[in-house]
């Protein structure tokens, strides 16, 4: 019995969110013809990481709840 079997899951779920990260992220970036982006995100594997960067810098993903605009 391997001493790691446990851990399947977790694996199976971390390629899962790496996969719909980059998938997420390349198709962002070729939207925008951000040919730097695109190369850096096919090429590098970072479970997620560079995706998760991408996305938080240009804004597709939002860190803090946006202000309410006050009516006049």
């Amino acid at each position: 019995m391997p001493v790691y079997s446990g851990m399947a899951p977790l694996i199976v779920i971390l390629v899962l969110s790496d996969l719909i990260l980059k998938g997420v992220a390349l198709f962002k970036s070729a939207q925008r013809d951000q040919k730097v982006w695109f190369v850096a995100l096919l090429l590098v594997n970072s479970l997620g990481i560079l995706p998760i960067i991408y996305l938080i810098v240009n804004g597709d993903i939002r860190l803090t709840t946006p202000a309410k605009k006050k009516r006049k």
